[in-house]
Order: structure tokens, then C-alpha cells, then sequence
């Protein structure tokens, strides 16, 4: 981990990173976005930390583990790794209040539209506010931004190497 601070790129994993298809709790389910290597390799780049903030209520609907969504994301960052673009750190949220897995049944302050995952990751990183956004495919996603105070871009589909470019210009 590095120590200096700078900004960060927190992106929400189902609908910008892959596919949406409905809890995806293993890689075979994985679907990349279009343009998702060049995307988080722009970022890296740019001096941006990159960071995945998700919501995962696959595990308190007992449809797959914690552990699955751990699993899932050393191999998600392994392969974005290969290929060049790296991902600092993952956090997701396995609650939800209609799950049917008792522990999991919680109105969570991480689960977003809530803010504790980006709150998580800017304690435990040297985050640069100034600069730092949100990228999601949900009204909750950038709701979550509003509120630690930064600026959120809704990703409506399609490459989001264009999209992050965009965001980028946006940003500086």
C-alpha cells in the first residue's frame, strides 16, 4: 500500500466492471465490460487508487458464501493483474433485509445507497478527497457518493474505457 496520498476511482462491480447477470457469485458467471482493462489501466495511470465498492446480497439470500465473493475477487483482480490494470482493494456488503440467512438479515451502514464501504476504504487508505469519484450503474451508487462528498457519474452501459476517459476530463 502506498502512503502518499492521492485521489480514488471507487467503481461498483456488477453493471461497470462486468455484466450484471444477477448474483454472480463465481467466475464462470463473470462477463467483462466492454473496455474494462484499458478503463482501470487509464486509472492506475492517471496516479489513481482503484477501488470496488459492491453490493452482494447473494450471500444473505444463502445463494453463495463470503468466502465465494472473496474467491471471486482475487481471481477478478488476478486477471485485470495479467493484463496490466490493477485494483487496489475490494469491499462489498453481504447484508440484506430480506435475506433468509439469519446472520445476514441487517440494515447494514455499508450497504450502499449507504456510505460505509467508501468510509471503510478512505480510513483505511490515504484517499485524496479532491479529484476522488464514484462510478456505479445504480441511483444508490451515486447516491453513496453524495454522501462523503464526492461527485458521482452513472454508467448507463457500453465501453467504459470511453467512459472512465470522459469522467477523467471531467475530474482534472
Amino acid at each position: 500500500m502506498s502512503t502518499a496520498s492521492r485521489p480514488a476511482a471507487f467503481l461498483d462491480r456488477d453493471g461497470v466492471l462486468n455484466f450484471d447477470d444477477g448474483y454472480i457469485g463465481t467466475r464462470d458467471r463473470i462477463r467483462w465490460m466492454p473496455g474494462v482493462v484499458t478503463a482501470i489501466r487509464a486509472l492506475n495511470e492517471a496516479g489513481y487508487f482503484v477501488f470496488v465498492i459492491t453490493n452482494q446480497s447473494g450471500v444473505a439470500r444463502g445463494m453463495f458464501s463470503e468466502q465465494d465473493v472473496r474467491d471471486l475477487h482475487v481471481w477478478m483482480k488476478d486477471e485485470l493483474q495479467r493484463d496490466g490494470a490493477r485494483i487496489d482493494d475490494f469491499r462489498f456488503c453481504p447484508h440484506h433485509v430480506d435475506g433468509s440467512v439469519a446472520d445476514y438479515v441487517v440494515d447494514c451502514a455499508c450497504r450502499k445507497p449507504k456510505p460505509g464501504m467508501l468510509r471503510d476504504l478512505m480510513a483505511a487508505w490515504p484517499v485524496r478527497t479532491q479529484g476522488s469519484f464514484v462510478i456505479g450503474d445504480k441511483p444508490g451508487d451515486i447516491e453513496a457518493a453524495k454522501a462523503v462528498g464526492l461527485p458521482g457519474f452513472l454508467f448507463a452501459g457500453g465501453d467504459i474505457a470511453a467512459f472512465v476517459d470522459q469522467v477523467l476530463r471531467t475530474v482534472e
